[in-house]
């Protein structure tokens, strides 16, 4: 009779389980680890910041593109152009995020069920939502994700991982210009709800 390990487990809201360290991405099974000269606690701090960043970016990026679909009101076409471009840019730094997770030896998301159990933005399934109050939403949603951004940069720069830090640098400007945009279309926009 051989002996097992027990693996702490989490349930994911779709009802399947997951090991801690699969959920977190760290440690990789061995044929994943891919070698680094990080070392395993600073592997193990980055993966466990991005993770949620990547779950963080396919949540906004279905959020966006819901409002971008779902649009309604005589700015129509500026916002629904707007939204879209926003979510092309989101979902252009899931991969980046992703793979620097693994070229550092880390695991990365492997389903919907996964993202949901690490994502913090919160969805929106309400049937109806005025043109302003999508802007206030994503407004909010990106300065969480610039906020999220930079602790995670903090916790690179404590690690020495200058490429990850430098792929922040770039999405957390990508972030704050989105909240920039949204801010200058909603103003005035509580005026305007149909």
């Amino acid at each position: 009779m051989t002996a097992t390990t027990h693996r702490p487990t989490a349930t994911l809201r779709d009802g399947t389980t997951a090991t801690q360290s699969a959920l977190h991405g760290y440690p990789a099974p061995p044929q994943l680890a891919t070698p680094t000269d990080l070392k395993p606690e600073g592997i193990k701090a980055i993966t466990e910041a991005l993770n949620p960043l990547v779950a963080d970016a396919f949540a906004l990026y279905v959020k966006t593109k819901n409002f971008h679909w779902h649009l309604a009101g005589s700015h129509f076409r500026d916002y629904h152009l707007l939204l879209d471009e926003h979510a092309d840019q989101i979902f252009a730094s899931i991969d980046v995020l992703a793979e620097r997770v693994r070229k550092i030896g880390g695991t990365t998301i492997r389903s919907i069920g996964h993202i949901a159990a690490l994502q913090r933005v919160p969805d929106s399934n309400a049937e109806f939502v005025a043109p302003y109050e999508m802007a206030r939403q994503l407004i909010e949603d990106n300065k969480n994700m610039v906020a999220n951004m930079r602790a995670a940069h903090e916790v690179c720069d404590k690690h020495k991982d200058v490429a990850t830090a430098s792929f922040l640098e770039v999405f957390i400007d990508e972030a704050e210009r989105r909240t920039w945009f949204l801010h200058e279309v909603a103003q005035g926009g509580e005026h305007h709800t149909s």
